[in-house]
């Protein structure tokens, strides 16, 4: 019979034995996926990196368009925008620039086709619509009540009566055009002279044989 002390003996040396070989397996492991592992954290990073450049790149490229003052055209805008949504950028901001970049594209394109629309003036006439559009905002933005009445006499003084009829759009969508409510210059300028809004833009004149304004249509901006 083999006496315990050699048996614990023998068994201790089995367990080191053991925990020797985990050792070393555990060490193979490391070794041989330590590398890659750093490799795949450093891919990681280099594409993380990549994605918040190209996330600032289309920012800036949206702000350009949103904040744009003349500089470029309508088409140019619709590219960068159609450029930065080719990227497919997961990120709410980016979204969020891109509906404002298409909202003033579309006013852009609504603005031209109204251009496009706007109707020649049927008879020729002394007043142009600077002049006109100018003597609204002086009416809207006259210092004083007396101010204001002297500014609705010089406009009134461009119409055929107080009562030549003003027809003021409010939307045009497929050849269809929507009007608000029909009023005349009279009541239009007082309504200036009140509420001191901002007045709509003149869109068409016709003028009488006296080249007199008979009838006006404006846009709301």
């Amino acid at each position: 019979m083999i006496p315990r002390e050699h048996q614990n003996y023998s068994h201790l040396l089995q367990l080191r034995r053991v925990n020797y070989a985990w050792i070393i397996l555990l060490f193979g492991v490391f070794v041989a996926l330590g590398p890659t592992g750093c490799k795949a954290k450093k891919e990681a990073k280099a594409a993380e990196k990549a994605r918040l450049e190209r996330i600032a790149k289309a920012r800036a490229d949206l702000l350009s368009v949103i904040n744009d003052q003349g500089s470029m055209s309508t088409d140019e805008k619709e590219a960068v925008v159609e450029g930065v949504k080719d990227l497919n950028l997961q990120d709410a901001e980016i979204q969020t620039l891109i509906d404002r970049a298409e909202g003033i594209i579309a006013d852009e394109r609504a603005a031209a086709r109204r251009d496009e629309e706007r109707p020649e003036v049927t008879e020729s006439g002394p007043t142009s619509e600077s002049d006109l559009n100018n003597l609204f905002r002086n009416v809207a933005g006259a210092r004083n009540t007396g101010d204001a009445n002297a500014q609705i006499r010089n406009a009134i003084d461009m119409f055929a009566s107080s009562e030549t009829p003003v027809l003021i759009i409010i939307s045009q969508s497929g050849g269809q055009t929507d009007y608000d409510e029909p009023t005349t210059i009279s009541k239009y300028l007082n309504y200036l002279k009140d509420t001191k809004n901002s007045p709509d833009e003149v869109y068409n004149m016709v003028f009488d044989a006296n080249g007199k304004i008979k009838e006006l249509e404006l846009i709301k901006r």
